[in-house]
């Protein structure tokens, strides 16, 4: 379904890729079933959305939400970046752990679900979700997760594929785009603290490979937090 997707977290100061596992753990079964199907699930590169956007900004203090097999922390880490990366599936930790050994750089890997997780508050000046399936809740809990953990001053990247929000339910699948959380979602809890510096459709610039390369179009939410 989608590129870098997962729930995200633990606190902040987890540094093993397996330790303490936080939320439903149903969910997190159900991606480590996901990933262990291949050897490699996500393309290896970062994502083209994250890149853009994160082109005019100073290194700082970034959490990754949904890290997958940590192609994007990798990244921003490489950028000079201090970088927390959160993932549900202790399998895809595991795999970016030792991606991020290669590398050279470090990362704090969080090993939980975004609603569940003891972040610092108001605590990143950038929050990147890329293609997260957070659950949808009647109290917003994953949205308001993701607006809490942004600083003052910072910002929140959150890109999806486009149209999702309005597919029917697959029939052979459990998939129901009603269970998840879109930027439209995010975008409505904005208030006056908050600046939209983009709100948009765009072509997708995808890496090659990796499930959810046959999306074309995303949607991508950038808002900086201003108190």
């Amino acid at each position: 379904m989608t590129d870098n997707i997962a729930e995200a977290s633990s606190t902040a100061t987890t540094s093993s890729a397996v330790d303490g596992y936080i939320g439903d753990p149903a969910v997190r079964d159900e991606w480590d079933n996901r990933y262990a199907e291949r050897q490699q699930l996500w393309s290896g590169s970062p994502n083209g959305a994250l890149v853009a956007e994160v082109a005019g900004l100073a290194p700082a203090r970034v959490l990754d939400v949904g890290c997958g097999e940590g192609a994007d922390a990798i990244w921003l880490a490489r950028g000079g970046w201090d970088v927390t990366a959160l993932e549900v599936s202790g399998v895809a930790l595991e795999r970016a752990a030792a991606h991020a050994r290669d590398a050279g750089v470090t990362v704090r890997w969080v090993h939980a679900a975004l609603a569940e997780a003891r972040l610092p508050s108001a605590s990143f000046d950038l929050v990147s979700a890329q293609y997260p399936a957070l659950l949808r809740t009647p109290d917003a809990a994953a949205e308001r997760a993701l607006l809490d953990a942004v600083a003052p001053g910072g910002v929140l990247l959150l890109v999806h594929h486009a149209g999702m929000e309005t597919r029917p339910p697959e029939e052979d699948s459990a998939f129901d785009p009603a269970d998840y959380v879109w930027p439209s979602m995010v975008a409505a809890l904005l208030n006056g603290d908050w600046q939209v510096e983009v709100d948009e459709q765009r072509p997708r610039v995808a890496p090659d490979g990796g499930a959810g390369a046959h999306h074309t179009d995303d949607v991508v939410l950038r808002a900086r937090r201003l108190r």
